[in-house]
């Protein structure tokens, strides 16, 4: 989901002027300057004010955050329990009940005008692929690992096969607000070499 105007949501802790626009200076007035009374984009200050109008939202409607990542936030209720993930504007919902993600993407779009991208496929250039039926969610960075091969002009270096003996099937477990990861089942990974 994107909110729109994000910044525009923030409340200033403090009394801010600035000066007229050039083109709506109003006549009689022209030395006069603007007192604002909500953030705007430009000040240094906005995205500060944005997240903590954001943060208090989410928190009064029973959202915890996760300490280890102040911008990730899990809501539970009896089996059911959501995700959500603030980046700047954008935010990222997942879950384990379709009914519960569609309230919460209701409650959100009624506390700010935000937009419905759909179902995430890429998110800060990580992709991601669903199947369902298998119950399986994979995150993916090839196209940014491209890239940077490309930008080094290692576009066509070898990979190798290595086994990594601390690396297990990751299963993730949900204990109050925290999200820890735990490992079983050795797996394999590929590394870049030249």
């Amino acid at each position: 989901m994107d909110v729109k105007t994000a910044f525009l949501n923030g409340e200033l802790d403090e009394e801010i002027y600035m000066e007229q626009l050039v083109n709506f200076v109003s006549k009689g007035h022209e030395r006069k300057v603007c007192k604002l009374k909500r953030s705007i984009y430009g000040l240094k200050q906005s995205s500060r004010q944005w997240y903590l109008r954001f943060h208090q939202a989410v928190m009064s409607y029973g959202f915890q955050m996760v300490e280890e990542n102040h911008c990730v936030y899990i809501k539970r209720d009896k089996d059911k329990y959501v995700l959500l993930s603030l980046y700047v504007d954008d935010i990222l919902l997942a879950g384990n009940c379709k009914e519960y993600v569609l309230a919460i993407k209701k409650w959100l779009s009624s506390n700010f005008e935000m937009k419905d991208m759909g179902e995430a496929a890429y998110i800060l250039g990580v992709k991601i692929t669903r199947n369902r039926s298998k119950k399986l969610l994979a995150l993916s960075q090839e196209t940014y690992i491209r890239k940077v091969l490309e930008r080094f002009n290692m576009a066509d270096c070898k990979p190798i096969v290595k086994e990594l003996d601390n690396m297990k099937n990751v299963k993730i477990s949900y204990q109050k607000a925290k999200i820890s990861v735990l490992t079983c089942a050795p797996k394999l990974h590929k590394n870049l070499i030249i």
